[in-house]
């Protein structure tokens, strides 16, 4: 038999448990679980869950503090103690597995999880998980569930209280999908479980559990806003005063960014911003800052960015080079992150070059040589122009770096004003000229 090097390091120690609990508390739990609360020498988790398994801890009970970083904090400093986290359902499910992750090798941990408010969800309305919708709105805005709804579509929703199912419903009846059916079910997986349905339109549940989860089975009614899977949204989609890139020409742009997961945008002179929203909606790993001189139109990017579902676009006013410093890390609009983490994040300095920079208004060789510098190696730049100058500019960018130089005529068919009889012609929009490069990845 093989013995092992003096000199080997050995295996990381398991002292961190992550053990999801559900509303029946340690009835629930398997007897490892048991055994991991039992052991524990620290147990921490939200005072509902230290109540849940009040009758296994036999070590120091820790509720979470606020700010929620803290809490983290303290996990960390317990390291090589036996320490547990107790955790709703599956931990690693829009839970604290995510946070503790960032921190703790997965060598280091036992994570068992228990179902989550989604599968139970699933599991009590016979709804293929799969199939469906997953969006977390508890601490976070109830606009996020906006692009899930698609007709016919099933959406499982988890909220932050007791008012999250009226104002969902709200949300829904006032976008055009009223006929919606919405099952509300509440404290899930405990003696306190209830499901109650309405549709947007009637719904007047009352007394509603704070632990709940909203199923919805979404009816769009004529003229409902439905955000499409595609870029390119129609114009009227988004509030603007003529200041918007057109949709024809908005999706050539967003294929020449070509938005890649994870991936940072800046969009410069973001007028409407449809463009950082677009991207944005591409998948929800996408982040964006949007720069705007105007502060009528920065508010209104602001407006646009809720309404479509995307309420973690950062605004920034100011003008462009010197706004470009100013760009904070906007928050992250998916994944396990939590609403606290991420708020803060969106306040601290960018921990990266944007991967991406569209250039759509008020573009200068200052401007150019700002988005250059700041765009990381290997990213793409995009600026489109409508004028002689500013075609000018990317002529000479294109002949001194290189890229893609492509015009853009779109036409329309319209009436003819003044005809006794309705005729339709061929009216052109303003050319655009595109300039697309992407920034080697070692300078020469």
């Amino acid at each position: 038999m093989a013995l092992s090097s003096p000199l080997a390091p050995a295996a990381p120690r398991r002292w961190l448990s992550i053990v999801g609990i559900g509303e029946d508390g340690a009835d629930g739990l398997s007897p490892v679980a048991r055994n991991l609360v039992s052991a524990a020498e620290i147990v921490f988790g939200g005072k509902r869950h230290l109540a849940l398994a009040g009758s296994l801890i036999r070590g120091e009970a820790r509720a979470w503090p606020s700010p929620f970083d803290e809490g983290v904090a303290q996990v960390l400093a317990a390291r090589g103690r036996a320490v547990c986290v107790l955790a709703s359902g599956d931990p690693f499910h829009y839970g604290v597995g995510g946070v503790l992750a960032r921190h703790v090798d997965a060598g280091e941990t036992i994570v068992l999880p228990a179902p989550s408010a989604f599968s139970l969800a699933a599991a009590r309305l016979g709804w293929p998980l799969a199939d469906c919708a997953l969006v977390s709105l508890h601490g976070r805005a109830l606009d996020l569930v906006r692009p899930h709804l698609q007709p016919g579509a099933r959406v499982l929703a988890l909220t932050s209280d007791s008012e999250g199912p009226a104002a969902l419903a709200r949300l829904l009846g006032e976008s055009g999908f009223a006929a919606s059916r919405l099952t509300v079910l509440e404290a899930l997986g405990g003696p306190r479980e209830r499901m109650r349905a309405a549709t947007a339109a009637t719904f007047a549940l009352d007394d509603v559990d704070a632990l709940n989860t909203v199923a919805i089975e979404v009816a769009a009614a004529t003229g409902a806003r439905i955000i499409a899977r595609t870029a390119g949204l129609p114009d009227d989609l988004f509030e603007h005063d003529g200041q918007i890139t057109k949709h024809e020409i908005r999706a050539v742009t967003l294929a020449a960014l070509a938005p890649r997961r994870g991936e940072t945008l800046w969009d410069i002179g973001a007028g409407a911003g449809s463009v950082a929203i677009e991207w944005m909606l591409a998948d929800v790993s996408l982040r964006a800052v949007a720069f705007e001189a105007r502060a009528d139109r920065a508010a209104r990017i602001v407006r646009n960015a809720a309404a479509l579902g995307v309420p973690g676009l950062v605004v920034v006013q100011g003008t462009a080079p010197e706004a470009l410093s100013l760009a904070p890390s906007p928050a992250s609009g998916g994944g396990d992150e939590t609403h606290e983490h991420a708020a803060k994040r969106a306040q601290e300095p960018m921990s990266h070059a944007p991967d991406a920079i569209f250039i759509g208004g008020g573009c200068s060789d200052a401007v150019l040589d700002a988005a250059i510098s700041a765009l990381r190696p290997g990213g793409r730049l995009v600026v489109n122009a409508v004028t002689l100058e500013t075609e000018a500019l990317l002529i000479a960018r294109h002949a001194g770096l290189g890229g893609t130089l492509v015009r853009i005529a779109i036409e329309r068919a319209e009436p003819i004003g003044g005809m006794t009889k309705t005729m339709t012609t061929w009216r052109p929009a303003l050319p655009v000229t595109q300039w697309a490069w992407t920034k080697p990845e070692a300078a020469p």
